[in-house]
């Protein structure tokens, strides 16, 4: 028996070991502290508005040239975004949004900007019972000239 787990630990080392270098080879990004606060305070004030539904504090943290890519509804342009935002804005039901804390994560992205990614959690009232949703999203983050943040890509999925 001791031989039998003795080869099978080996056989567990020795398959791990490739893993184990590559993993000490791999380049990696380091998110430094204060960009980690920095997106972190960005994603508050934007579903703060949202939340708000205050459309125009809630756009103005989007570029022109924003692409959102959802898994149910494929590319999604700017202006249906928005022409989406309103509409939900406009109805009785009020949807919230609220970040998943220990799900979110910040990574740099070298001269442009950050990744931020996440669950965040939806809630609304539909037909008196309260509906909640989790979906997993990405976002990219570009700090313009002066030191505004704005997205630029959204990739929202696991609906």
């Amino acid at each position: 028996m001791k031989k039998i787990f003795a080869i099978v630990a080996y056989a567990l080392c020795v398959w791990s070991m490739p893993h184990s270098a590559a993993g000490q080879e791999k380049k990696v990004a380091v998110t430094p502290p204060a960009l980690f606060v920095e997106i972190a305070l960005q994603d508050s004030l934007l579903f703060a508005a949202f939340n708000r539904q205050d459309m125009e504090t809630f756009r103005a943290f989007f570029s022109k040239d924003l692409e959102w890519y959802q898994d149910n509804g494929g590319l999604i342009p700017y202006d249906t975004v928005f022409r989406n935002f309103k509409n939900n804005f406009a109805k009785e039901n009020k949807l919230t949004r609220m970040l998943i804390r220990n799900t979110f994560e910040v990574h740099p992205i070298k001269d442009y900007g950050a990744i931020e990614a996440g669950t965040h959690q939806f809630r609304h009232k539909e037909n008196g019972k309260e509906e909640i949703g989790n979906f997993k999203f990405l976002m990219i983050w570009k700090r313009q000239p002066g030191g505004k943040w704005q997205i630029t890509r959204v990739v929202s999925y696991d609906h």
